[in-house]
Order: C-alpha cells, then structure tokens, then sequence
C-alpha cells in the first residue's frame, strides 16, 4: 500500500504559485541542456522508500492547508559539495490539487497515512470551482 508525504510549501501563496515555479525551473533546465525533472530536495531520507514509490504522492500544505500534491517519482540520496547528507524527492510536474484540509505549520516532511490524505479534487461540477477561501471556511464548518 502506498505511502505519502506531506510538507509546507514555503514561499507559495497558492497552487498557482507552485504551478509557476515549476515550469521557470523545468524551462531553466531545459534551456541549460540539464534533465528536465522536477525534483525537491531535502535534509533528511525517507526510510520508508519502497512504500513512498508505490504510488506515493508529496502532499503540499500551502497557506495552512494541503491543497495539492505531486505523484513521487524516484527518491535519491547523495551528498552535497560541503559534505552533507540530502535527499532529492523526484516529483511528476503534474500539480493536482486536492480537497483542502488543514494542518498546522512544521519543520520538514512527515509521513502521511493513506487513510489521511484529502481526496483529489475531479474536475468541472465539482467544489473544486469554489473560491479557494469558500471551500476553506465550508470544510471548517463541516459541509464539504
């Protein structure tokens, strides 16, 4: 069974956000002649890897609640120029957003049950149309 991630998206003010840095960086690479994969890195490796890549997805928090998430690609470790243990997360660039659910500010990435994730948000008819703030204060309220 699959396992996910979650972690805060620092410096996005929305999914739009994310959607945007994504591309500049993926054009950025494509222009430097690089690999054209999307990828975040991160201090610390999952141990759980082999859970994470059977359908694993990176569950982005964004302005106090998960509002989307990338499909994890790969999870590579390596160490960097000063000497440092990371972790790149290859991520799919596809962003899908997601039922909002809030969650509370942390340092990191924490494992996220499968029972604990918000459902995927399907598309045209669907309370995805909502303004972000509507579906916000309806889900606190119970009735989405």
């Amino acid at each position: 069974m699959a396992l996910h991630l979650i972690k805060l998206c620092v410096g996005c003010e929305s999914v739009e956000d994310l959607e945007d840095w994504i591309a500049l960086k993926l054009d950025e690479k494509r222009r430097a002649g690089m690999p054209v994969e999307q990828f975040h890195t991160t201090r610390m490796v999952p141990k759980r890897v082999e859970e994470l890549l059977d359908g694993g997805s990176l569950y982005w928090i964004i302005k106090g609640g998960v509002q989307c998430r990338q499909r994890l690609i790969d999870v590579r470790p390596f160490t960097d120029a000063e000497g440092v243990g990371r972790c790149r997360l290859v991520l799919d660039p596809e962003v899908v957003r997601t039922e909002w659910q809030p969650r509370r500010p942390f340092q990191g990435w924490r494992y996220l049950d499968p029972k604990d994730v918000p459902a995927d948000l399907s598309g045209a008819g669907t309370d995805d149309e909502l303004p972000l703030e509507l579906r916000r204060e309806l889900t606190e309220l119970g009735l989405l």
